[in-house]
């Protein structure tokens, strides 16, 4: 019984969210997202910093549950109209990405003597952006419900769909003999039902959920219905082989095209907010600072090399269909970095053999750092193309500007240390001057008594 209470490291786990909740507010005032701060506290107290969380395995599985659920959210909030006006862009857009990130994957691999497997897996990680963090940015800027939010979540949805045949060509690339029949199968299957939902719902009116009126006036029923939805339609499409993200988010487009959608958002993002903070966490779990600090180099130029590659490669795409400049620009930052999906990808080829060791930690490592600096990257790029506008000569004068209240706040925040610390040593030198009085007077005292 103790061993199965003591299973979970909640009050460990309970520390790291204290944590990462201080770290969240210091980069809110900082005018940062505050999800760099919960990828920091993960860093910190993970296996490889101060060690406070030793095993990341309970903290993944509640993140993985923060994905669906975020994917859930998405489809209840999407848009059909919107979604379906931008799909014609969306695989044009995600099919140059995928494109290109083979290309370099098997560049990779060719340079460092790796095989044909490894540079595809390589690749199909490359190519995948993140649903939750491009999300997040997104919607911390205003731009979720706007045209440069329709566009990259039209994307993000192309690619996580094209997870499917990604995980069986993976299995099938570790020695698992997959007919190329199945997979194909597989996709259309996918496409076709997402096709012929978003058609069968743009057609009709809202769904009538049995028990509708008890329902929407009960909200522990309204929030444990929902969930059983998105899990147990993710579960579903699992068993199916297809993607687990697959069926939530297919279970948020029904629950959204419901009499219940008014009522259930509400209901929902509280809860799904909260696993994807866990999702945060965990990634900065997965930091092997080890094998980071004997690879820096490797690994930094490698980050900035996807980073800077997928931003220039978003924005021609997304220009390439026709999109205006600022909202290729917005969109095609917010996915410059690696996707939550890659990890799983990265996992499979290492368990199938088709991944090595070392190019597994390089994935997860360039991965979690794209996913950490990804926030901070868009905004610099966004300030400093938004003060470019005014005719800045250079790029220092632009990212001053850009960053006016940040320095003002920093500045604010080192003239409070320097006023606290000369009060201090003010007082310091009166408590020495009193003390010092008071020994002479007791001296004296003394001399008199003795006299």
């Amino acid at each position: 019984m103790e061993q199965a209470h003591n299973a979970f490291p909640l009050t460990e786990t309970a520390f790291v969210i204290l944590v990462a909740a201080g770290l969240g507010l210091l980069l809110m005032r900082l005018k940062q997202p505050p999800l760099v701060g919960f990828i920091l506290a993960g860093v910190v107290m993970g296996p490889t910093g101060l060690g406070l969380v030793g095993d990341g395995e309970s903290v993944s599985v509640l993140a993985e549950m923060g994905v669906l659920m975020l994917l859930f959210f998405i489809g209840t909030e999407l848009s059909l109209k919107a979604f379906i006006l931008s799909l014609r862009p969306a695989i044009i857009v995600a099919a140059g990405q995928l494109g290109v990130a083979l290309a370099i994957g098997l560049s990779i691999a060719w340079i460092g003597g790796a095989g044909l497997a490894e540079g595809v897996i390589l690749g199909f990680i490359i190519g995948l952006s993140s649903t939750v963090v491009a999300m997040k940015m997104l919607d911390d800027m205003g731009e979720l419900r706007g045209d440069a939010g329709r566009i990259a979540v039209a994307v993000l949805i192309a690619q996580d769909i094209a997870v499917v045949p990604m995980l069986i060509i993976v299995a099938a690339l570790g020695g698992e003999a997959v007919s190329p029949v199945a997979i194909v199968l597989k996709v259309v299957l996918a496409v076709t039902l997402l096709a012929g939902l978003l058609w069968w719902l743009g057609r009709r009116g809202k769904i009538r959920i049995p028990f509708t009126g008890f329902l929407a006036d009960n909200v522990e029923m309204l929030a444990l219905g929902a969930m059983a939805a998105c899990f147990g339609a993710a579960a579903i499409s699992g068993f199916a082989g297809l993607s687990p993200a697959y069926g939530a988010f297919v279970a948020g487009l029904l629950v959204g095209g419901s009499t219940l959608r008014s009522r259930a958002i509400p209901v929902i993002e509280p809860i799904q907010s909260v696993l994807v903070v866990v999702f945060f966490l965990s990634i900065g779990l997965l930091f092997d600072l080890a094998f980071i600090w004997q690879n820096i180099w490797t690994v930094a130029v490698a980050s900035v090399i996807v980073i800077a590659a997928k931003t220039l490669l978003n924005i021609f795409l997304l220009r390439l269909t026709g999109q205006e400049r600022d909202t290729a620009l917005v969109a095609g930052l917010s996915m410059a970095q690696i996707g939550e999906f890659s990890f799983v990808l990265a996992a499979a080829g290492f368990s199938a053999g088709a991944l090595s060791p070392d190019a597994y930690r390089l994935a997860i490592a360039v991965t979690a750092i794209s996913l950490l600096f990804s926030p901070a990257w868009m905004s610099v790029m966004h300030r400093i193309e938004g003060a470019a506008v005014h005719g800045f000569s250079s790029y220092r004068e632009a990212l001053s500007e850009a960053y006016a209240g940040e320095i003002e706040n920093v500045g604010e925040g080192l003239w409070w240390v320097r006023a606290r610390y000369r009060a201090g040593r003010k007082a310091w030198r009166k408590w020495r001057t009193r003390r010092a009085e008071e020994r002479a007077r007791g001296r004296e005292a003394d001399t008199e008594a003795g006299e």
